[in-house]
């Protein structure tokens, strides 16, 4: 159906497909739950994807369970269409393939908390971030849920960093 999709009236409506980077860190989850709520309405694709880097090191218990993903993403809002994927390869250039493979209008990440160093030293998956929003072929947000207390989201763009959305 690609990205327009017939409504019941005879007229055409955007489809749109968001992409979600997963892994087993609390922000991933949390970056797909924002994507969920704010960026995937009625009839748009939810895309999961959990990237497997060779040789990294990572074990099959550092792959979060996409099928309970996916099945808590229907429960909560049944009417986008959700779809899990693990693919192994270097995670930036799989990002960025699958991003122009599936067409993906919105790439949603999950952004850590800034450490005190950062000025000094930045961390990989700071960069992974970075680079994903710097070079994309899409909108891309880097999400962070705001500390307890506070509430809502700060949100990163190629255009502006870390935008409180109180939502």
């Amino acid at each position: 159906m690609g990205w327009w999709g017939e409504t019941g009236g005879g007229g055409m409506v955007a489809k749109k497909r968001v992409m979600v980077v997963i892994d087993q860190s609390s922000r991933a989850k949390h970056a797909m739950m924002w994507a969920l709520t704010h960026a995937a309405n009625k009839g748009d694709r939810l895309a999961l994807l959990h990237v497997v880097v060779p040789h990294s090191g990572d074990g099959e218990d550092d792959v979060p369970n996409l099928a309970t993903l996916q099945a808590l993403c229907k429960a909560c809002k049944p009417e986008v269409e959700v779809e899990a994927l693990l693919i192994q390869g270097p995670k930036l250039a799989t990002v960025l393939s699958q991003v122009r493979k599936l067409e993906a209008s919105v790439l949603v990440l999950g952004q850590r908390k800034p450490s005190p160093f950062s000025c000094l030293f930045r961390c990989r998956s700071e960069e992974f971030v970075e680079q994903c929003i710097n070079k994309a072929e899409c909108l891309t947000l880097a999400v962070r849920k705001q500390s307890k207390g506070v509430g809502g989201y700060l949100i990163s763009t190629r255009w502006q960093k870390d935008f409180w959305l109180l939502a």
